[in-house]
């Protein structure tokens, strides 16, 4: 009985979790995402794998759509656009002498950063969720 009652239940989670991740990323709720993983990259050279924190990117950041702003504990950004599609959510803008990018997986919550200036290029990998 238990094994009929934990495959309903699978079958249950993995049935509705779809429509969840989609709702969640949809561009309407504030989200939550954490960075993982960073690289710093520069001209001819490869590119330096590293903690965000110690490459100076924030380890959390909100997203607030309905302020159209991305807070994180030193600094608030303006979003200066915001462009959706089935697969991903996109928001650019431009700070600290920086223009970035940012994508949202929506069906997987993934993210990924990029921000380029002059010298510099740095990508940050992360995740993120409803700040419910």
């Amino acid at each position: 009985m238990k094994i009929i009652t934990g495959l309903i239940l699978f079958v249950l989670v993995v049935s509705v979790s779809p429509v969840f991740a989609q709702d969640v990323f949809d561009g309407a709720k504030p989200l939550l995402c954490s960075s993982v993983e960073a690289l710093d990259c520069d001209p001819g050279a490869p590119c330096t794998r590293g903690i965000p924190e110690i490459m100076g990117a924030p380890q959390f950041l909100r997203i607030d759509f309905a302020k159209n702003e991305i807070a994180g504990p030193l600094r608030t950004t303006k979003i200066r656009s915001i462009d959706k599609d089935d697969d991903q959510i996109v928001l650019q803008g431009y700070e600290i002498g920086m223009g970035w990018t940012l994508a949202i997986d929506r069906s997987t919550g993934n993210m990924r950063i990029t921000f380029a200036g002059g010298d510099a290029t740095f990508i940050i990998f992360g995740a993120c969720t409803s700040s419910l």
